[in-house]
């Protein structure tokens, strides 16, 4: 919902503003390149500008712009706007014509805020208010309603930016996903599993700055049908809130070592196997300087994922382990994994189901675990990673 006449998007960040001036403003320019490519990919134009904690980007396509910085990290909220000098009379009008155009019925309140020096305007925010909802008021007596005001719950509201040299009005703030500009942090390493969790998690990490390097275990006859197909689907979906940064998936290929874990292990081997990924991960993020490893892993969800048990797997590695998803309810997962785009090429059962045995071991002890697995277990993953094969991934 837009008001009439949009000229431009105005794009809200939250934690950039809180942050020194130096990294406020490397921050802010990421997230403008971001902000770029995620136009490009979307065939989308506009010319962007930044001021202090706002950016806008000017342009004759403002809903798609709007949709474009709602599915971009750092942004908080985008709102397509009209612009129009800052007088009282320029703004009355501007509402009114929005209320023309978008008032379907129910009760309406006028939220305004003035920003800049006192002398700037010779009016205050109550005062924008005040006349504003005037001039509202009388657009919906025009339409043949009758106006009801609701200042805490209204059922149509409108906002009034009012700076020094402009106003801008608007009638809706599109939540974006927040966090901090994708690129701002040091990357880290995926395991994506075709389940519903770990995207998930990834998405989480990139919404915390961080470029994520996809990772794929490929466990042959235990993978499932169409597993890789589908663990890649859901990469190219993450790749939709990335253009300009690489998420192209690496492909190792485990089959001989899943088949080696499953017929001579017993209740540890998917423990095992957990170690082997983490290794694989471990292996892969060296070659790209990444810092760390997400995987999808909730707090007593599976098995493998019992607190004494994730204790064990992360031996495995010496990089930090991120699990976003640890206190996370599965029914929250898989609504999150729904609100992104990844939860429909997620749902069929994955291989780590069939590798399980019957009778899994829940609380295991490292010790025991390094003395069933494999000698070569971290040697084969070296191996593994390195001979991987990498899909690229078109954002």
């Amino acid at each position: 919902m837009n008001p009439p006449d949009a000229d431009s998007v105005l794009v809200r960040h939250g934690e950039l503003g809180v942050k020194s001036d130096q990294v406020r403003r490397k921050m802010e320019g990421q997230l403008a390149d971001n902000l770029r490519a995620m136009l490009e990919a979307r065939d989308l134009s506009g010319d962007l500008e930044q001021r202090r904690n706002r950016l806008f980007i000017h342009t004759d396509q403002p809903e798609g712009v709007t949709a474009a910085a709602a599915d971009t990290f750092g942004v908080t909220s985008a709102s397509a706007v009209t612009t129009v000098n800052p007088t009282l009379s320029a703004i009355g009008d501007a509402l009114a014509a929005t209320a023309r155009e978008q008032y379907d019925g129910g009760t309406f309140a006028v939220n305004a805020r003035r920003a800049g020096p006192a002398e700037a305007h010779p009016f205050s925010s109550t005062d924008i208010e005040s006349d504003g909802g005037t001039a509202v008021w009388e657009a919906i007596e025009e339409l043949g309603d009758k106006p009801a005001v609701d200042l805490d719950n209204p059922d149509f509201e409108l906002f009034v930016e009012c700076r020094a040299d402009e106003a801008y009005v608007f009638c809706e703030k599109r939540a974006g996903p927040g966090g901090l500009p994708l690129g701002t942090q040091r990357p880290v390493v995926a395991l994506v599993s075709g389940g519903i969790d770990s995207p998930v998690a990834a998405w989480k990490l990139m919404k915390r700055g961080a470029p994520v390097i996809p990772v794929y275990v490929d466990l042959g006859d235990y993978g499932g049908p169409d597993h890789r197909a589908r663990a890649v689907s859901t990469v190219k979906t993450l790749a939709s809130y990335a253009p300009g940064h690489d998420l192209s998936i690496s492909v190792v290929d485990a089959g001989d070592v899943v088949t080696d874990l499953s017929q001579n292990l017993g209740s540890l081997r998917m423990l095992v196997l957990r170690r082997f990924m983490l290794a694989v991960a471990e292996a892969i993020a060296h070659e790209y300087d990444a810092v760390g490893i997400v995987t999808g892993e909730a707090i007593g969800q599976k098995s493998s994922q019992t607190s004494a048990n994730i204790a064990v797997t992360d031996a495995a590695t010496t990089l930090p382990v991120h699990r976003p998803n640890l206190t996370v309810d599965k029914s929250e997962i898989t609504n999150h994994a729904r609100t992104i785009g990844t939860f429909e090429d997620s749902t069929i059962d994955t291989g780590c189901n069939r590798v399980a045995p019957s009778h899994p071991e829940t609380n295991a002890s490292l010790e025991a675990v390094r003395a069933a697995e494999p000698d070569d277990l971290f040697e084969r993953a070296k191996a593994c990673a390195q001979g991987r094969a990498v899909i690229p991934i078109e954002s």
